[in-house]
């Protein structure tokens, strides 16, 4: 699983380290696009993504091939849920609204071969494997699978210690809208109450040996101190693109 490995030693080095989020629109072209715009890793949303199984598994297998990053966030933390979402191929997983110690043991439990888990392996996830004995899959994906809780609940912010010290994360991560909604506080970032949880989450990672991954404004978070990061939406920034070019030819129309 080389490109985890270069992921995490990438994030484990402090180098800054950004990603795209695909939610609106997912394409394998997307990768080779990434890489060329100096991207470290594309996680694909399918908690509020319509990606199909088929073009997902092709996604993880052109990162797989190209040992470029494909993450994957599935849309809940279930048993069977994140069996399927292996199976699809991801070097990693973004886990929605995680809110305790079980939550992650499931994970584990569905991530991990027996006898440390229940895992059924099938799928585009074997070609990770270079055969299918159990050292095998400890050793070259289990060992090696990121895993980032990310904290959107006032349960998962009160038990947040111990979710960051869990053996499978790699990462302690936020969902920061819907924190801010937890909070009563609307996306309004800059609340006390929002800045008082983020600096709750980091300094439970900090405490677990582990970094905090933000998303959000690059360099706004560079400047705050975050190193792993998580900076666009594609089409979100297609979108953007094409507003800022529609508006200067009409502003540059003659009076």
């Amino acid at each position: 699983m080389k490109a985890a490995i270069q992921l995490k030693d990438k994030v484990a080095r402090g180098e800054i380290t950004t990603g795209a989020l695909a939610t609106d629109h997912l394409f394998p072209e997307l990768v080779e696009y990434l890489q060329r715009a100096g991207f470290d890793y594309l996680i694909i949303d399918r908690e509020h993504g319509a990606h199909g199984d088929e073009l997902v598994a092709s996604v993880c297998a052109l990162g797989r091939m190209t040992d470029f990053p494909v993450l994957l966030r599935p849309p809940n933390c279930d048993y069977t849920t994140i069996r399927q979402s292996i199976d699809r191929g991801p070097c990693g997983f973004l886990l929605p609204s995680v809110e305790s110690v079980a939550d992650l043991d499931q994970v584990r439990d569905s991530i991990y071969m027996p006898p440390r888990g229940k895992r059924r392996p099938g799928g585009a996830g074997n070609y990770w494997v270079s055969d299918f004995n159990y050292e095998s899959f400890k050793r070259e994906v289990e060992d090696h699978f990121i895993v980032l809780p990310q904290i959107e609940t006032r349960q998962g912010l009160d038990r947040v210690d111990d979710i960051a010290a869990h053996e499978i994360t790699t990462a302690i991560a936020i969902g920061p809208y819907d924190l801010s909604m937890e909070l009563g506080v609307g996306n309004q970032m800059d609340h006390p109450r929002m800045q008082e949880a983020v600096e709750t989450i980091h300094q439970a990672g900090e405490k677990a040996g582990k970094t905090m991954w933000r998303i959000g404004d690059g360099a706004k978070l560079v400047a705050d101190g975050f190193h792993f990061l998580c900076i666009a939406e594609p089409m979100g920034v297609l979108q953007a693109a094409l507003a800022q070019m529609n508006q200067s030819a009409k502003d540059a129309a003659p009076a």
